[in-house]
């Protein structure tokens, strides 16, 4: 589906290419036809002495159809300069994130989280142990309202526990579902810089041309993004966070993204050298990342395999 999709978009660029090329050559013909037909006035109004207020009625209804046809090419060019950069966007889309994120690395057997006997505010988890060590890739699923977000937002202590406790080792970021990490009135760049404080514009632009936000792009006010730059702008500023966050939480982040944006995600992810904590229905999309750890959420959090995950997900009640 993405080649084909790739290939439309491929076909759709050189049409308008073409068109382009076909607009500017219609444009400079135009452009000669009123020359030439100025100077043959010009030629013909002195060979019949035409009086001169006569003669400049002329060349001014001249001039006013000369502007007229020009500015009718130009206007063509000019619509096809966009169809063009429509049709170059579409293919850019679908670039990969090729980041180096080298400070999230995680020693093997370095301790990262430690969860001992939690029970959540909301959902069903009311005696939760979990320890992660090192870059493990762990996947958390569950059926709806089993509290997925809420365990995840419970480790970043935005909600307080009914008992139990979560401790974590190493520097922590959370991407929710909502992208809210985003301030709507600042720039890709400025939305960056505020979670990477000390941290150089110049690295800073370096980086998010990686995640395909380049030149004038890192200027864009997050309010006016598209939905897959939003996602990637809030990816961009979660990852490039300074410090550097070695233990990465997402929840559902491939809901609402297209075929594109989760090739995107999934790129990125490829560069990340911490640890992963990821609530996800889309086991195609955990399958790719390269999960080690499968945990089902339900009162206790227990160890689960990918055959049973997908048996969840199949069943006509699963979430």
């Amino acid at each position: 589906a993405l080649a084909t999709q790739q290939e439309a978009a491929g076909r759709m660029l050189r049409a308008a290419e073409a068109d382009v090329r076909r607009q500017k050559r219609e444009l400079e013909e135009t452009q000669i036809k009123v020359a030439r037909r100025a100077r043959h006035s010009k030629k013909m109004d002195a060979q019949r002495k035409a009086p001169r207020i006569v003669a400049g009625e002329k060349k001014r209804s001249a001039q006013e159809s000369g502007d007229k046809l020009r500015g009718l090419h130009e206007d063509r060019l000019s619509d096809a300069h966009e169809r063009r950069e429509e049709a170059a966007e579409a293919i850019r889309n679908d670039a990969e994130i090729r980041v180096s994120l080298p400070h999230t690395a995680v020693p093997t057997g370095r301790s990262v989280l430690s969860i001992d006997e939690l029970s959540l505010s909301h959902g069903k988890l009311r005696d939760g142990s979990l320890h992660i060590h090192g870059p493990e890739r762990i996947a958390l699923v569950g059926r709806n309202g089993a509290g997925k977000t809420t365990l995840l937002r419970t480790l970043t202590g935005e909600l307080e526990p009914l008992s139990g406790q979560a401790k974590t080792f190493v520097p922590l970021r959370f991407l929710p579902q909502r992208l809210d990490v985003l301030d709507e009135d600042l720039s890709v760049a400025a939305n960056v810089a505020r979670m990477a404080p000390g941290v150089t514009d110049n690295h800073i632009r370096s980086q998010l041309a990686r995640f395909l936000f380049k030149g004038a792009r890192a200027e864009q006010p997050a309010g006016t993004l598209s939905g897959g730059e939003r996602f990637r702008a809030a990816l961009a500023a979660t990852m490039l966070a300074a410090p550097a966050p070695q233990l990465l939480m997402l929840d559902e982040p491939t809901n609402s993204l297209d075929m594109a944006s989760v090739r995107q995600l999934t790129s990125a992810l490829e560069s990340y050298e911490g640890a992963l904590l990821i609530a996800s229905h889309d086991l195609p999309f955990l399958e790719s990342i390269g999960i080690t750890r499968w945990l089902l959420l339900g009162e206790d959090l227990q160890e689960t395999t990918a055959e049973e995950v997908r048996d969840l997900l199949e069943a006509p009640e699963a979430g």
